[in-house]
Parts: structure tokens; sequence; C-alpha cells
């Protein structure tokens, strides 16, 4: 009975946290939608991000003393919300905002993987891809259910038209961490077009990376993410910015 009773008290506590980190990331784009209105309002430019024209991929490689065995993996983001606020003071006072989540990324596309060619371009069954996004999505790894978002916050831009530095924050698996990220901006004032790449380290945001074998197979901690982010003005006398990513499932 004992055994039960923990077991019980363990899945209740599960189930809170999952039900508590679900709500939080449910508040994230009404906040993120009024601090853009409010930029905005102090004159500048406000730019939306178009998942559909933006492109947005995460390389994973595989690792361990039976690496060969595995595969390196592309993911890609085809659904996000972002914004791009370019104040009239420039570079310094200007912000910009992306979010998406965990469970919306996409596996190993054969045309992404066909892209980047050399070793990525092997192709994978439907069944190597399923487990495979199981498993860096689930519990030993990235733990989506309990922590759906990735959001990157800029706190500081530095440089001028088209190379930037922005120093920014990066929200994932209820940690935040800063890092610099170099930026290639163009298109201004009529369009956005920013180009971008950083390596992300799973292990200092306290995520395990996932391994089978007693680790002879693992994905490396380091995480390679590419992005090109286009976007389109938004009017100023809209203050409605309606989500672009999907509501979080029950």
């Amino acid at each position: 009975m004992f055994v039960n009773s923990v077991q019980q008290i363990l899945l209740v506590t599960s189930m809170v946290l999952t039900c508590v980190m679900a709500a939080s990331a449910q508040e994230v784009l009404p906040e993120l939608d009024a601090k853009y209105v409010d930029l905005q309002r102090n004159g500048g430019t406000l730019y939306r991000l178009d998942p559909t024209t933006s492109t947005v991929r995460i390389y994973a490689f595989r690792g361990g003393k039976a690496a060969m065995m595995g595969h390196n993996h592309v993911l890609s983001a085809p659904n996000f919300s972002g914004y791009f606020y370019e104040s009239p003071d420039r570079a310094l006072a200007s912000r910009f905002d992306v979010v998406f989540r965990l469970d919306q990324l996409v596996f190993d596309k054969e045309e992404h993987r066909l892209a980047v060619g050399g070793s990525f371009s092997k192709p994978l069954t439907d069944e190597a891809i399923a487990a495979t996004r199981k498993n860096m999505l689930g519990e030993k790894n990235f733990q989506a259910d309990a922590f759906p978002l990735i959001r990157l916050q800029s706190l500081q831009i530095v440089g001028e038209t088209p190379k930037f530095a922005a120093r920014v924050a990066i929200e994932l698996h209820g940690q935040t961490r800063e890092t610099w990220i170099a930026l290639t901006v163009t298109g201004l004032p009529d369009t956005l077009h920013v180009e971008g790449a950083w390596v992300l380290r799973q292990s200092d945001f306290g995520i395990a990376s996932f391994s089978v074998l007693g680790g002879l197979l693992t994905i490396q901690d380091e995480v390679v993410i590419e992005f090109v982010l286009k976007g389109h003005k938004h009017a100023a006398n809209n203050p409605v910015l309606a989500p672009q990513i999907s509501p979080l499932s029950d």
C-alpha cells in the first residue's frame, strides 16, 4: 500500500507540474503581444515574423563509441511567433522575440536532410523518425510535456546595417541562459530579413543528452540552430497580434 501511495503522489505531482508549465506557456503569447504593441506606440517600426517564409533548422549530431550506428538529425520549426521592433533610436533600443513549441518541431523531413547533404542525406524510415521524436522530446531529454516552449529574447543589440551582434536570453527547460549571436539584417525599412546561427549546449539548461546502450550511442551535447527570419510591417493602427503558433493541447 505504501508503494502504491507513493506512486500515486508522484503521478499527481507530475500532472500538476505539467499543468502549471502549460498554463505558463499559454500566458507567454498575450504578454508578448502587449509588449510589442506598447513599443510601437513609442514610434519606430514593428515587424511581425512570418513562419511561412522563414526557415529555422536545428542540427543534432550522433555521438558515442557506436556513433556510426546512429544518425545525425535535422529538425525544423514551421510554426512560431516572433516580432522585431526597430526603434527610432536605432539598434540599442531595438528589440526582438521568437517563441516556438517543442512539440511542433518537425523531425528529419527528407527534403531537409537532402538539402544539408553529406551524412545527413541518408534516408530514415518513418519508424526511425518517430522513435527519434519520442526520445528527444521525452522524459530523458527535452521533456517537452513539462517545458513546452523555447523563447529567444533580445537584451542588447549593437552594430550597424547590415551586421549586428545581439545579446539574447534563451529560455528552455525551465532555465534561462544568455549568449551573443551574430546577425545579418537586410531589407529594412520595407521588409525584414534576418540571418544568424548559434550553438546551444543542452547541458547548460540542465538537459541530459539522450543516450542508449549504456552511452555507447548518444546525441551530442552541442546543437546547432540556424535561421533565416522574414517579416512584414505591422500596421500601427492594428493593435491585435494574433498568435502564430497553435494553442497548447490539453
